[in-house]
């Protein structure tokens, strides 16, 4: 038996996986975000503490004898979140995580103060990143700051709690902007430039490779007689490929979770932070990816299922399974900004082109449209990089919606397959990764694709008249951010 368990922003996810790659049983724990101030997003991480632990205490309850079997333990998690540690291990405050626009200024000191960040790091300096918010920290809380030993990620923080070991793994390191991604280990340069040396980050190891073992106290917990492996694990967005197989050049994904992702594996280092494309490590050895990021995907229907007072499933259901012509709105889902292409903080959502005949459905499936236009963004940005896809499969909890899908295959060009468990994500490649850690099989052995359950096509029909909203789309982005920067 295999542990993963998935660090989200939203949720601690743990599922129990079996020898035949079975899921044998889920839990999952509700997180809360603070927003202190605008554009500012944080987490406590002793609440991802507590939620895993209630997650695996939760699948004691479900499966003891399942639990109690388990080999190995994989970690998935949010990336880019600083969670800042003094020399006795100990929180000094708030997580800052991957969705807090405050260090935009610190972006443009961390690239004067590095030229070389781009190729060295693979990407621009954004915001999110966790780079930035450390000469943020510097400059706003400097007493904070001079009392930092250790610099970890969140999924390296729990990892921490559960072996007593700072370790973290290449996938996640390539978010920080301190990772020399083509050589897969930390640039003293990059770390310089922000004030810090290697002594302030983990031991670095494969994915897929042992990272430690959980104490003894917490097995004991879980009724394990010999503490399990714990994996090196993976960023969420690597773990979720590693999920779907997406190992070898070629494979690609959208991802529809709270951001979105539209995900390439590469088989070498591909840098073109001019587009706003990432270049990260793979969460195996010698494998890459490139992906263009949009900071709301599945978020952006849930706040409009706030706004409406109607759940997602009673919003999405009077639209069918596909769309016979585009929405008479269009929507722009920077709720929280833009990074690919944009890498704009201060960009805000907004409906445009309501009539006193535009409806609640309208503007449902503007929103499902305007977050395929932000896809179309990103895919043209990743053929600037020289990288062109074929077909994609999707997964997330939008995946669940087939007429969400079939927008996507028709403004993207591209087949869309859904698959068997599109949601399972990074909770389930990380329990892969877990099992490679723990027997040293091989990942071409272990990372298989899913079942494909369907292959939806672009329309023909529906091709033109979206690339004609796409080009009306892009052109609203200068027209607000005048209005809203």
């Amino acid at each position: 038996m295999y542990l993963g368990l998935d660090i989200g922003t939203s949720a601690v996810k743990a599922v129990l996986v079996d020898d035949a790659q079975s899921v044998v049983a889920t839990t999952e724990t509700a997180l809360a975000i603070s927003r202190p101030q605008p554009g500012f997003s944080e987490q406590n991480p002793e609440d991802w503490w507590q939620a895993t632990l209630a997650s695996i205490d939760a699948l004691k309850v479900q499966k003891p004898a399942e639990l109690a079997a388990v080999r190995g333990i994989g970690l998935s998690g949010q990336m880019h979140g600083a969670v800042l540690l003094d020399r006795e291990g100990a929180v000094l405050r708030p997580a800052i995580l991957w969705n807090d626009g405050r260090s935009f200024l610190e972006c443009r000191e961390l690239e004067e103060r590095f030229p070389a960040l781009h190729q060295v790091a693979g990407n621009l300096a954004f915001p999110g990143f966790t780079a930035p918010k450390l000469l943020w920290v510097r400059k706003h809380e400097p007493e904070i700051f001079e009392r930092t030993a250790k610099v970890l990620l969140p999924k390296a923080y729990v990892g921490y709690r559960l072996t007593g070991e700072m370790v973290d793994e290449m996938s996640d390191a390539s978010g920080t902007l301190w990772l020399d991604v083509g050589a897969r280990d930390w640039s003293d340069e990059a770390l310089a430039a922000t004030h810090l040396t290697r002594a302030h980050m983990p031991r670095l190891v494969e994915g897929s490779a042992a990272a430690g073992r959980i104490t003894a106290d917490l097995a004991a917990r879980w009724g394990m007689q010999t503490p399990p492996v714990l994996a090196g694990g993976a960023g969420d967005n690597a773990a979720g490929a590693i999920g779907l197989g997406a190992i070898n050049a070629g494979d690609a994904f959208v991802s529809l979770g709270t951001s979105g992702v539209l995900w390439a594996t590469t088989d070498r280092y591909a840098p073109n932070p001019e587009s706003s494309v990432h270049a990260f490590c793979h969460a195996i050895p010698a494998t890459w990816h490139q992906m263009g990021v949009i900071l709301s995907a599945a978020s952006a229907l849930g706040w409009w299922s706030g706004v409406a007072k109607t759940s997602p499933a009673d919003l999405l259901a009077p639209l069918g399974d596909a769309p016979a012509a585009p929405s008479r709105a269009t929507f722009l889902p920077y709720l929280s900004g833009e990074r690919t292409p944009h890498n704009d903080t201060a960009i805000r959502a907004s409906f445009v082109g309501l009539d006193h005949d535009t409806a609640r459905e309208n503007l449902t499936q503007a929103v499902l449209e305007g977050v395929a236009f932000a896809f179309k963004d990103c895919l043209d940005a990743l053929a600037a990089a020289g990288t062109h896809l074929s077909q994609a499969d999707v997964i997330g909890g939008g995946s669940r919606s087939r007429f969400w899908t079939a927008v996507l295959a028709s403004v993207l060009g591209l087949p869309i397959n859904r698959i068997e468990d599109g949601e399972r994500g990074g909770a389930f490649g990380a329990a892969r990764l877990a099992r490679m850690a723990a027997t040293g099989e091989a990942p071409a052995d272990i990372c298989l694709p899913p079942r494909r359950i369907e292959t939806i096509a672009p329309d023909p029909a529906l091709q033109h008249a979206y690339a004609e909203r796409h080009a009306f789309y892009r052109a609203l982005y200068p027209a607000m951010k005048g209005v809203t920067s």
